[in-house]
C-alpha cells in the first residue's frame, strides 16, 4: 500500500544527499505522498521546506505519523534514523551514501528505483531485534538506553585497563581485565565486534554476541548467547568506563556499576526492496574474492 506519509532523513553535509533527497521531496508530493524532515536536517537543508516538505520536531517522535523512514546517508544516519523510526514502528529504506553502507537497501544510482516502489507499495518489512541496556548502582537503576547495532563498555583513560566480571543468566563466567567490551544483536555483528574479531552473524539468527576488547584472560573468546539470556557485566570499584550505544548514546559509568544487557521487547523494522540472500550482501559490501565459484551441480 502506497505510504501517505513519510520521513525523509539525510546526511546534510554531503552535497548528494541534498540533491537526491530534493528529487525525492519533489516526485513523493507529485505522487501525493507527504514527506516529513525533522528539524535539525531542515536548518542544515533549507530547500526541503521550500519544496514542500513538513519540518516535524528532532527528536524521537519525528517520525509519528509515518508509514516510512527513508535515508540518505550512511550507517551512521541509518543510526540516527531508527531513534526516529522507532517510535512509530515505521520499517526504515536506507539509500547508501557512505562508504559500506552495510545497513542499506540501495545504492544512490537505485534513488529512481526507490521512489518507484515507494509510490507503489511494493516493499517488504524485515524485523531485526534490538538490546535493551540498564546501567544499576547498587541494585538501583540509574540510566536505561537501547542499541540497535550494538553497545560497548570502554575504558576511559588509555593507560588503565578495566576490571569486570562477565555474566550469563544469572551465572559468573569469567574475569576479564581488558580495553572493554562489545555486546552487539546480528545486525551489530558486521560493525564494531567485526573489527574486534567477532563473528558474523546472518540477520534472520536470534542471538546476543558478547566481543572482548584486548582482553588478559585465559577465557576471552567471543560468544554467542541465546536471545532469551540476560548478559551482565560487573565493573570492580576501581575501574571507570563508558558506554556507548550505537556510537550515538553516551554515558560514563563509575566503579562498581552493573550493565544488564537483553534483548527489547520492540524490534527495528527495516524495508526490503531487493530480495538478495545476506551472502550477496557480504559479498558486495566487502568485496569478498568469488572468483572459482561454479555453484552446485545437480
Amino acid at each position: 500500500m502506497k505510504p501517505s506519509q513519510v520521513l525523509l532523513t539525510i546526511n546534510p553535509a554531503r552535497d548528494e544527499a541534498r540533491r537526491i533527497g530534493a528529487t525525492m521531496i519533489a516526485e513523493l508530493g507529485a505522487a501525493d505522498v507527504k514527506v516529513v524532515v525533522a528539524a535539525d536536517d531542515a536548518e542544515l537543508w533549507p530547500e526541503a521546506s521550500a519544496l514542500g516538505a513538513r519540518i516535524a520536531a528532532a527528536d524521537d517522535h519525528a517520525g509519528d505519523g509515518c508509514q516510512l523512514v527513508v535515508v540518505l546517508g550512511g550507517d551512521g544516519t541509518i543510526l540516527r534514523a531508527a531513534e526516529r523510526a522507532r517510535s512509530a514502528g515505521a520499517p526504515i529504506l536506507g539509500v547508501n551514501l557512505g562508504h559500506v553502507g552495510f545497513l542499506a537497501e540501495a545504492e544512490s544510482e537505485d534513488a529512481a528505483a526507490v521512489v518507484t516502489a515507494i509510490v507503489n507499495g511494493v516493499w517488504s518489512v524485515e524485523e531485526r531485534m534490538a538490546l535493551d541496556i540498564r546501567v544499576l548502582v547498587n541494585g538501583v537503576e540509574v540510566h536505561r538506553t537501547w542499541a540497535l547495532n550494538e553497545i560497548s563498555v570502554e575504558k576511559i583513560a588509555r593507560e588503565h585497563m578495566i576490571d569486570l566480571v562477565v555474566e550469563i543468566d544469572g551465572r559468573p563466567l569469567s574475569s576479564w581485565g581488558c580495553d572493554g567490551v562489545v555486546c552487539s544483536t546480528p545486525t551489530g555483528s558486521t560493525a564494531y565486534g567485526f573489527s574486534a574479531g567477532g563473528p558474523v552473524v546472518w540477520p534472520e539468527v536470534s542471538a546476543i554476541l558478547v566481543v572482548p576488547l584486548s582482553a588478559h584472560a585465559l577465557f576471552a573468546r567471543p560468544l554467542v548467547v541465546s536471545p532469551l539470556s540476560v548478559v551482565a557485566f560487573e565493573l570492580q570499584s576501581s575501574s571507570h568506563a563508558v558506554l556507548s550505544a550505537d556510537g550515538r548514546r553516551m554515558l560514563d559509568v563509575a566503579g562498581g556499576s552493573r550493565i544488564e544487557v537483553r534483548r527489547a521487547d520492540q524490534p527495528i523494522n527495516f524495508a526490503r526492496i531487493v530480495t538478495a540472500p545476506f551472502t550477496d550482501r557480504l559479498v558486495a559490501k566487502f568485496d569478498l574474492p568469488v572468483t572459482g565459484w561454479r555453484g552446485r551441480r545437480d
